[in-house]
């Protein structure tokens, strides 16, 4: 029985790591998108090629969500202890959580705020970081993210949801708002964005051109 166990444990870990390395070659999809396509509801998701987006709206994601993401491994040490040093409690660290954390997240495991999430999310992290090129790592990120209140997942149908343009076509503003919506799709309209919104979209786009060249030097050319 013991063995048993063991097998099932070793099997289940084994499969993120395996689906890593495969997803440089294969589009994935989030936990939360197939949670959606199981219980029936709308998912609205085009992949887009990196190639294919706004270089805007490319180095705007990153400084608001990960401005290390061409320096760290996956986990921004320093940005991790800031944040625990500052939170309440290990769950309030939200603002040290990189680019490849929340894609371990949406592509392997669940929401919330359990410790054991964290735990788990962070190796995961490192994996990825090591095993999928930075290049890689964000345009699955920007394919993965939902982006609306209604099954929108990724630049694409976030850009037509908001501003009924493709993703290669939005602009400095544009790409700000999109930004600041990740946090929280279902309370902060990029379309339709209020005064805090805006405010927030005013504060990113006037930041991202003081962000050096090494903010995207991981990427190579974007367009």
């Amino acid at each position: 029985m013991i063995r048993l166990v063991l097998r099932v444990v070793l099997i289940l870990a084994a499969i993120p790591l395996v689906l890593s390395v495969l997803y440089n070659v294969i589009n994935p999809v989030s936990t939360l998108m197939i949670g959606r396509w199981i219980t029936g509801e709308r998912v609205e998701r085009v992949w887009t090629p990196i190639e294919k987006m706004s270089p805007a709206l490319v180095r705007t994601v990153i400084a608001s969500e990960d401005a290390s993401f061409c320096q760290n491994v996956g986990i921004d040490f320093g940005e991790l202890r800031e944040a625990i040093e500052k939170a309440d409690e290990l769950e309030d660290t939200r603002g040290a959580s990189t680019i490849p954390m929340q894609i371990a997240k949406n592509l392997f495991l669940w929401p919330g705020r359990a410790l054991i999430r964290k735990a788990i999310e962070m190796p995961l992290a490192i994996w990825l970081d090591l095993v999928v090129s930075k290049r890689r790592l964000i345009e699955i990120y920007l394919n993965i993210a939902e982006w609306g209140p209604n099954g929108e997942f990724g630049v694409e149908a976030g850009a037509q949801r908001a501003f009924g343009i493709s993703a290669a076509q939005v602009d400095a503003r544009q790409a700000a708002l999109l930004a600041v919506m990740l946090p929280n799709p279902h309370r902060r309209d990029a379309g339709n964005p209020t005064a805090g919104v805006q405010r927030l979209a005013s504060r990113l786009q006037a930041r991202v051109p003081k962000e050096g060249p090494e903010l995207v030097a991981c990427l190579g050319q974007l367009r």
